[in-house]
């Protein structure tokens, strides 16, 4: 299969971790999964993938009376091209309906299955044909009046992620409707007993796509399937509460072995606390890590991640950036600060360099930083100062250099660094 004919994905975390796919719901794109995916990765080499015509992907991978097992074989088409014989899933809506499919079809494929705010049959065929005729016929019109609505639909009121709803808006019209076709055959209510894989079900409390009544309904089905209700949620519940589904999909995915948190009074990051009991460490430390290091080197470290160095990587995540620098009691300005300077003391040069990006990223000017490596000429001593300044006119003088220029930051020359 060609990059052009494959479904466009986002692979993130250890390389050699085991393997988590992540399903969109119809409308939207891998941006769905944004605030749960990072923290996802600490463990699991997370692959989101976006439905034919929307985000990325090619809008001709499906046409008129595509079904779900369409959608299923080509994300199984993806499974095969990442060599991941064997996978765990989520998906929402639509991306849980061929994550179903998967686990009752292909069972030698799925090793855990997380089934979000979805259904073994959504409604009868009539509502998704009538929707996608009037898409078919009106365009992106059609498609733009949908979008519209995407809030009502898919959150509590006055909830949005104006992202998602863009993505509603910018789909292909013709594959939005095939979409909603797969969705209009889909009756997997007969096949749910075939299901082996641990099974966890997320329902939006205020879902009136799909509400808990449908998620009951597999729940009861599928052998051992567990079912949690998500309060304040409705359809897209895992951009909506995407600390307590973090938490859920979590647990689930470790057997109910949580991998053990600090113990935390800080919700900073958490706007009211940690939801639903879930530590401010687990759900905030990947975010913030990211926030200040840089997206390509968060990843860059993940992705030379090895089973030696996995229990570290998440220790990081989850103590300093999400117990240290997520206190509010510092702002990250002066947190750059105090890191500078601990890092000229110990001579940490390397390290040094990242965080010398890192401060201009948190709004230190170069004055401040040099003001900063001037004073340690009094406290730590003129020969760490004086390469301290080294490192610095090295790294402020490259121009427009991203904050996550490949830097060996732990000095043992593989890259992947301590933070």
């Amino acid at each position: 299969m060609t990059t052009a004919t494959r479904l466009h994905h986002r692979a993130e975390g250890p390389a050699t971790g085991p393997v988590l796919i992540l399903g969109p719901s119809l409308g939207t794109s891998t941006a769905l999964w944004d605030d749960v995916a990072p923290e996802l990765s600490t463990t699991h080499r997370v692959v989101r993938w976006d439905l034919p015509g929307h985000g990325r992907s090619p809008a001709e991978l499906i046409g008129p009376g595509a079904t779900v097992a369409d959608l299923a074989r080509l994300v199984l088409d993806l499974a095969d091209t990442l060599g991941a014989d064997r996978f765990s899933y989520a998906g929402v809506s639509l991306g849980g309906a061929v994550g179903l499919h998967l686990a009752a079809h292909h069972p030698e494929r799925i090793d855990r299955l997380a089934v979000l705010c979805s259904s073994a049959h959504f409604g009868g065929p009539g509502p998704w044909r009538e929707r996608a005729a009037t898409v078919r016929a009106g365009g992106e019109a059609a498609l733009g009046a949908l979008a519209d609505t995407a809030d009502a639909r898919w959150f509590t009121a006055g909830f949005t992620v104006p992202r998602l709803v863009e993505d509603h808006r910018r789909a292909d019209p013709a594959a939005y409707a095939a979409c909603c076709d797969a969705l209009a055959a889909f009756d997997l209510r007969d096949g749910l007993a075939r299901i082996t894989a641990p099974t966890l079900l997320l329902a939006g409390r205020e879902d009136p796509a799909t509400p808990p009544a449908q998620l009951r309904e597999i729940a009861d089905a599928v052998p051992g399937a567990t079912l949690t209700e998500l309060p304040g949620a409705s359809h897209l519940a895992v951009a909506q509460r995407p600390a307590a589904v973090t938490a859920a999909l979590r647990a689930h995915l470790t057997g109910g072995r949580e991998i053990p948190s600090a113990p935390s009074g800080n919700t900073a990051g958490t706007p009211g606390g940690a939801p639903d009991g879930a530590p401010s460490g687990t759900l905030s430390g990947m975010r913030t890590r990211r926030e200040v290091l840089g997206d390509a080197h968060v990843d860059r470290a993940q992705a030379r991640q090895t089973p030696l160095t996995a229990r570290f990587q998440d220790f990081i995540s989850r103590y300093a950036w999400g117990e240290i620098w997520t206190d509010p009691t510092l702002t990250r300005r002066e947190r750059s600060l105090v890191t500078l300077t601990a890092l000229v003391a110990h001579g940490h040069h390397e390290e040094l360099a990242l965080h010398l990006r890192a401060a201009r990223r948190n709004g230190l000017g170069d004055e401040e930083i040099a003001a900063v490596l001037l004073q340690t000429g009094v406290y730590c001593g003129v020969p760490a100062a004086n390469a301290a300044f080294a490192v610095a006119q090295r790294v402020l003088a490259e121009d427009d250099t991203p904050a996550d220029t490949d830097t060996d930051t732990d000095g043992d020359g593989d890259g992947d660094g301590t933070e």
